[in-house]
């Protein structure tokens, strides 16, 4: 639609004082309105993050919000091009929020071990999907909160405490802290993926700061999400090898399931991640 004389002014106008209405409402300024690239980050009132849309996206958009290891950022998650690009052309967004400074350390991480003090990241999360439907329209009812390596922790805390935040969780190479919790608030559908020979989040898990804090064993985590989300055995209903990575699932609960992949090798992303990944998710 073409733009000239006093109507183009005043539509002008009404865009200008929209973003001015935006960047009041979530704590960002006048240039926030169009941000999101990996450097202009999008500002909310308690933090930041990046986001990539898909080409030619058209209506509400499902988007992967994935949170980075320690010591990253929501820039440095986009820099993994062949995960973006594996979202963005199934035609999701991904949104890359930034961790907070951990006290005493200039490296970003997340606020997900118990009694470690720090941002109320449920709101944080909250607060960033809303931002994201009013700027670049995601559609909030197609949201999966995933995350690697201390974002995977955060990611399975999350989940626990704020099942429906989102509609699915998938956490890379990451479990809970010892001791974990004893319940979760309820069902939700879950991804989990971790390699074989991790050795800096090994399955079992691992002391860390001179025996202060202890990872938790993922095969405890999952135990914890199988009575979660209900699930009728112990053992998984489907097993396959896939690739030489072994793929198990549970089929639980109304709107709960759990896979689970060990994939060959140690602390990374595997590249097919997000096709494996979408695939779980779409198939229901």
């Amino acid at each position: 639609m073409g733009r000239g004389g006093a109507a183009a002014g005043a539509m002008g106008r009404v865009g200008a004082g929209l973003a001015l209405v935006l960047a009041a409402l979530f704590g960002g300024g006048t240039e926030s309105a169009a941000c999101g690239a990996a450097d202009t980050a999008c500002k909310v009132r308690i933090g930041s993050y990046r986001i990539v849309l898909p080409e030619q996206a058209t209506g509400p958009v499902p988007a992967v919000v994935f949170l980075h290891g320690y010591g990253s950022s929501g820039a440095g998650v986009l820099k993994n091009q062949t995960l973006v690009q594996s979202l963005t052309a199934r035609g999701y967004a991904v949104i890359a929020p930034d961790g907070s400074m951990r006290e005493g350390s200039a490296r970003r991480s997340w606020a997900s071990r118990p009694g470690r003090e720090g941002r109320d990241e449920a709101a944080f999360f909250d607060a960033v999907l809303k931002d994201a439907s009013l700027r670049h329209d995601v559609d909030l009812g197609h949201t999966v909160l995933a995350g690697f390596s201390s974002g995977a922790f955060m990611v399975n805390y999350l989940a626990c405490g704020e099942p429906d935040l989102f509609a699915a969780y998938a956490p890379v190479s990451g479990s809970f802290w010892r001791p974990q919790p004893e319940t979760c608030a309820g069902p939700v559908r879950l991804f989990h993926s971790h390699g074989w020979s991790d050795g800096v989040v090994p399955l079992e898990g691992r002391a860390l700061g001179g025996g202060r804090y202890q990872q938790g064993d993922a095969f405890a985590g999952l135990e914890l999400w199988r009575q979660t989300n209900g699930c009728a055995s112990h053992a998984p209903q489907k097993t396959k090898v896939e690739d030489g990575d072994l793929i198990r699932s549970w089929d639980c609960g109304a709107g709960a399931d759990i896979r689970l992949v060990l994939f060959s090798g140690g602390h990374r992303i595997p590249k097919d991640w997000a096709t494996r990944m979408l695939d779980w998710f779409e198939a229901k």
